[in-house]
């Protein structure tokens, strides 16, 4: 049923004849912004009503070390913007971050600006194997016509784009799969990899899935004891993986997640307990389709 503590996920990962992890949604950013999100989440008591302490609040070196030791062989270091003028500094910290951290893919981010079908198709040519797009902190409108260009040209390279458009943990003024599904059905061969599953629109997020053949789910913060409590998982959850099952990639938050990096791995391995998913599905998301995904 997986691993019990961080210290048991490598072995635990052998044994499903597995190398290690790709972690298709997790976070490294610069050490001022990083800083600013902590504190974000440390107010979350007086936003929202519930604690979030951050589990791995130790130094980039050391949360590199970690991923090593956790048997996380790639990952994708996912950052965003939530200005105007941000997203190519972003983009150019990444840029040298995957330089220096072999285990990181090259990612980058965008926001709506005159600048941003610009700054996409120059990341594009780079190399970058991931984007970023998150509704919710961004505040923007994932229809502005400002990023229209930019979706077309990710579609265009079937380069996934991680997006954060459902309403958890908090509605913002563009979120909801409904807001989003209409980028889609403007770009239907966009390779979008719907963040945390949709939150807490699941279902949905599933039509969407079921609806596109590129769009993809990931499993960050979904279905451990934490966020059940808050926006749980509906009833037929694995009925409706079984169909999609080469849909669902390993996501995790890391580091700026309330809870152990085993608790992640401990719920996607409660789904395969259903037989009809097993251990190929769990081979498959924690491996085989974000590596595909990342072109690995």
């Amino acid at each position: 049923m997986g691993p019990e503590r961080d210290e048991d996920i490598a072995a635990w990962v052998r044994g499903l004849g597995l190398d290690g992890l790709v972690d298709l949604h997790l976070h490294f950013l610069p050490e001022r912004m990083l800083v600013k999100v902590w504190a974000y989440f440390d107010t979350m008591r007086e936003r929202a009503g519930y604690d979030w302490p951050i589990q791995y609040r130790v130094s980039e070196d050391e949360r590199v070390a970690l991923l090593e030791s956790f048997g996380v062989l790639r990952y994708a270091p996912l950052a965003y913007p939530h200005k105007p003028g941000m997203a190519e500094w972003l983009n150019g910290w990444l840029r040298e971050f995957a330089e220096r951290v072999p285990a990181a893919v090259p990612t980058a981010t965008f926001y709506p600006e005159p600048s941003a079908a610009t700054y996409v198709a120059e990341a594009l040519r780079a190399g970058v194997r991931c984007f970023k797009a998150h509704v919710q902190v961004g505040a923007y409108d994932p229809r502005d016509e400002l990023l229209d260009p930019a979706w077309g040209l990710l579609a265009e390279a079937g380069v996934p784009v991680v997006v954060h458009a459902g309403h958890g943990p908090h509605r913002g003024p563009h979120t909801g799969l409904d807001v989003f599904g209409e980028v889609l059905a403007k770009h239907p061969r966009l390779t979008a990899v719907l963040a945390h599953a949709g939150m807490p629109e699941y279902d949905e997020a599933l039509a969407l899935v079921e609806r596109y053949p590129r769009v993809h789910l990931d499993t960050t913060m979904v279905g451990v004891p934490f966020t059940e409590s808050l926006m749980p998982l509906p009833p037929h959850w694995t009925d409706r993986l079984v169909d999609v099952a080469d849909r669902v990639v390993l996501g995790t938050d890391f580091p700026n997640i309330p809870y152990s990096y085993a608790t992640q791995l401990r719920a996607v391995a409660g789904w395969a307990a259903d037989d009809r998913l097993g251990d190929d599905f769990l081979r498959a998301v924690l491996h085989d389709t974000p590596a595909k995904l990342l072109n690995l």
